[in-house]
This record gives structure tokens, C-alpha cells and sequence, in this order.
């Protein structure tokens, strides 16, 4: 199908401020911009209105949606296993709360969503097969990243032997006994054959859907698990994606497991790459930042869920002051707890003003807009092809209605964007040069009853009480060095 369409009269930013220009679009490809163009196709009025290339949430995991607003308030170890004690295991809910990410993430600028998926043990394939089917439907850019892992949810957390643990074991203080790990009920064989038949059976790029290897992170996944990753990703030239020291309990595994960090590990076992995602990447040093320079690799910040398990503060400038690329995601619905793109780029701009004095270091809002767009396909091997307003390039945009109440009144539109509280603002998406978002609606798939759906597979609740919680708190705050007190 072609999709030919002219922009006519439109807000874009240039070097030194902003132009009125037409935009018109070839086949999905921008072909021309211009002020006062011959309109190809169909003529949309872009008066009073702001074209951006389409964002990229670049790290989510969709069906934690249904655990949005319930969380309890805890750190990412033991809030991993209330979410777990809890988590959907039917098929229909994966599919609600793909299509319910996807819409969110297009109404707050969004045209790419990298979803970190929960696989339903047992179901792994009919997992993936369904949050696919719900992208498609929608009609965002889908990038599908299974979450695997060949370790047990206790592996995650440090056994505290090389620190005060062993005094304290030796004085028979039983409360500090080390967590035993129960095997991991799927083979790492198993598992990246998993994914490589994944592959076979989903991996469409051309039609908007690509598997990414995605081994969950150092904390529950051993070497033989990354490098089969490795394998899997260069034979079929796949992206790859993970957590990264998201939190300072992680920083004491690497120790234990590596005697070195994380980041020198997987520098060391060839992991890292110019097509290598790492969320979070919260607790690295100085020297760990110069591996990712070195490697290229893309850091995924996510402000708001790094806020929320008080995982702490990722030094993101420290990061693109050695030439680190950066984007943002929102993380999955139960730590964020939504999938506002919007937000997460704005807090994740203003958010380490309080972290460097110098303000000449500070993210400004066209730095956010980049970060958010070119920075985001720059790690999905896209950066040729997305992530600006460029001819030649794929028609993933977004324009914004300038006269909505939250950009009013008129000063810097993208500042107004970024820096604001922008409600309602997105008019119209295009991904692939077709329509999906029109006057502010989506056009794909039946929101209404979408959200019928999503209400009437959940109820109110306000309490709950995980047993694995339970099981493993007193161990984690012993190593972590919290008082009981």
C-alpha cells in the first residue's frame, strides 16, 4: 500500500529556531521539505502545529500494567518478587496491555517501543506471538525483547560472603544464613533455542516487528546464557538488550560473581556493542563509562523508575559528556507507574540539574528531543533510516497541536513540549508513512472498548502480601546493611 501525503504549512525546529515549512511523504519516506510544496497525496493542514520525528520508549515490559498502582514501596530486589507473585498468566492480558503501552506510548510522542516481555512459563511462544499480534494490530514500530534468564529469582540478590555476612554466620546468627537457589526450571539450551525459534517465527523488520536477544541481566543470568546470546544475535543480526546496574545490590553481585564489574565483565565476554541497549546503568563508574564510550553501546535512562524503587540517580551527564549515547524509556507500568513518554523525557532532563553545578552541562529540551528520537534508533541499528526529520528517511512522525491549553501561551514550542505538562497534545502519528493517531485519536484499533476490556479483566484493590517477600527480606536487608531497628 502506498502512503503519499503532503504537510502542509507546518512548525519544524531548525538550527536557529523554527521554520514553517511543507513536508510531503513518498511511499512511507519523507521525499521533500520545503516551504510551499506541490501537495502529493493527501493535504494535511499543519498550521499551528509541531512536526517531530517520532520518540522511542526504549525500555518497557507491557504486561506490568496490570500491577500499575499496587506496588508496594520497595527496592528493585524485592519488588521483583512481589511482582512476580502476582503476575498475569493468561494470554489475554499480555495482548490488553500491549495494545494499552502502545496507546500511551503513541499519545505522548511515541512512534518505537521496546518491550522487554515477561514470557508465561510454558507459554513462551504463544507469549511473544500475542504481543506481537497486538502490535501489529496498533500499528507502532514493535521491538520485541523477550526477557530470559537461566537463574532463579534469589540469585539476584547478593549472599553478602565477602562481607559482613561471614563474621556474623560464624557467631551463629542464623538470620544472615545464605539464600539457597532452586534451579532454574528451563535449561539455558532450552532457552536460546527458544529464541532463536522466535526468531524464525517473528522477526519481520520490515514489516515493523524485530526480535532483540535479551537476557534480563547479570543478576540472573550466567556467561553461557550472554554468549549464546552473542551467538544468536550476530548469525542473525539481531540487537541485543538488557539491564544494567540498575541497582547498588547489583554493583556488590558483579563483585562476588566477577571480582570486577558488570561492565568490565560483559566488555570482557564481548556482549557490548554499538547495537547493545542497557537499561538503567544507575552505579557505574568512572571507568565503566569509558568502556561503554569505547563500545558504543546505548544507555536507556529510566528516571521515573529509578525514582520509584529508589534504585538512585543514573549520572546521565557524566554519560554524554564522554560521548555515551543516551535515550529514555519509561520502564514497565508497575515502577513508573505509566507509559508517558513525555514524562519520562522531561524528568529525565531536569532531574541531574541537581547533579552538576555547571549548567552548561544541563540537558535542553532540542538536546531531550534528539535523545528521545536519533539517540533511540541509534542502538536499533535505525539511525539511518529514523529518529529525524531527513528525506530518505521513514515517515515515523508526530505533530502537535500547538493551541492545545498546555502549550499556551506561545513561547518555545519543543520547551513548552519538554519542559511542561503537555495533556492531549499529540494530533496525529504517522508510522511507516500510515496514519495510526488522527485528531488526537487512534485510529487502528477501538480504544473504547479496549478500555472496557482492561476494567473488566481487573478489580480495586489496595492490599495484598507477597510470600516470597516474606521468605527473602530479612536476607536482603542484611547484606544491604539495614537495621531492623
Amino acid at each position: 500500500m502506498n502512503f503519499n501525503f503532503t504537510i502542509q504549512n507546518v512548525l519544524i525546529a531548525v538550527e536557529d529556531g523554527y521554520a514553517n515549512v511543507d513536508v510531503q511523504v513518498v511511499d512511507g519516506t519523507i521525499a521533500a521539505i520545503a516551504p510551499r510544496l506541490d501537495v502529493v497525496g493527501t493535504a494535511i493542514n499543519g498550521e499551528n502545529k509541531l512536526l517531530l520525528p517520532g520518540f522511542v520508549n526504549a525500555h518497557t515490559h507491557s504486561s506490568e500494567m496490570w500491577q500499575r498502582g499496587i506496588m508496594s514501596a520497595l527496592p528493585l530486589e524485592l519488588w521483583l518478587a512481589e511482582l512476580y507473585d502476582f503476575a498475569p498468566l493468561e494470554r489475554e492480558k499480555v495482548y490488553l496491555s500491549a495494545l494499552g503501552t502502545a496507546v500511551e506510548t503513541l499519545l505522548s510522542g511515541g512512534t518505537s517501543v521496546v518491550d522487554h516481555l515477561v514470557l508465561i512459563p510454558g507459554k513462551e511462544l504463544e507469549t511473544i506471538a500475542t504481543a506481537v499480534r497486538a502490535y501489529r494490530e496498533i500499528g507502532i514500530r514493535a521491538f520485541v525483547a523477550p526477557l530470559i534468564q537461566d537463574e532463579s529469582l534469589t540469585a539476584g540478590i547478593p549472599s553478602g560472603e565477602t562481607q559482613q555476612n561471614d563474621s556474623r554466620l560464624k557467631s551463629g546468627n542464623s538470620s544472615t544464613a545464605l539464600l539457597t537457589h532452586e534451579p532454574y526450571f528451563r535449561s539455558t539450551a532450552a532457552t536460546l533455542e527458544l529464541i532463536e525459534e522466535a526468531v524464525r517465527q517473528f522477526h519481520r523488520p520490515d514489516e515493523g516487528v524485530s526480535i532483540l536477544v535479551a537476557p534480563t541481566g547479570i543478576q540472573l543470568c550466567s556467561d553461557d546464557l550472554f554468549e549464546g546470546c552473542i551467538e544468536l544475535s550476530d548469525r542473525y543480526k539481531l540487537c541485543r538488550h538488557s539491564h544494567l546496574l540498575e541497582t547498588k545490590a547489583q554493583e556488590k553481585l558483579a563483585q562476588e560473581k566477577y571480582g570486577c564489574s558488570a561492565v568490565e565483565h560483559l566488555k570482557r565476554i564481548g556482549y557490548l556493542g554499538e547495537f547493545t541497549t542497557l537499561a538503567h546503568c544507575v552505579w557505574l563508574t568512572d571507568a565503566d563509562i569509558a568502556i561503554l564510550a569505547q563500545t558504543k553501546s546505548t544507555v536507556v535512562h529510566n528516571p521515573l523508575s529509578n525514582l520509584r524503587l529508589g534504585s538512585g540517580i543514573a549520572p546521565i551527564l557524566k554519560y554524554r559528556q564522554a560521548g555515551v549515547n543516551v535515550t529514555f524509556g519509561c520502564d514497565g507500568a508497575s515502577s513508573n507507574d505509566s507509559q508517558d513518554l513525555l514524562e519520562a523525557i522531561k524528568i529525565g532532563s531536569i532531574l541531574h540539574n541537581v547533579t552538576d553545578l555547571d549548567y552548561q552541562h544541563w540537558i535542553t529540551p532540542r538536546q531531550a528531543v534528539e535523545m528521545a528520537s536519533l539517540g533511540g534508533v541509534k542502538g536499533l541499528n535505525l539511525a539511518d533510516q529514523l529518529g529525524s526529520l531527513t528525506v530518505g528517511k521513514k515517515a515515523d512522525l508526530v505533530l502537535y497541536d500547538l493551541t492545545s491549553l498546555s502549550l499556551l501561551p506561545r513561547t518555545d514550542p519543543i520547551g513548552l513540549l519538554v519542559l511542561g505538562r503537555p495533556t492531549n497534545v499529540v494530533d496525529s502519528v504517522w508510522v511507516n508513512g500510515k496514519q495510526i493517531v488522527a485528531d488526537g485519536q487512534v485510529t487502528t484499533i477501538n480504544v473504547q472498548e479496549l478500555r472496557h476490556s482492561l476494567f473488566h479483566h481487573s478489580q480495586w484493590e489496595a492490599q495484598r502480601k507477597s510470600q516470597t517477600v516474606t521468605q527473602i527480606e530479612a536476607h536482603y536487608r542484611t547484606v544491604m546493611g539495614l537495621s531492623d531497628e
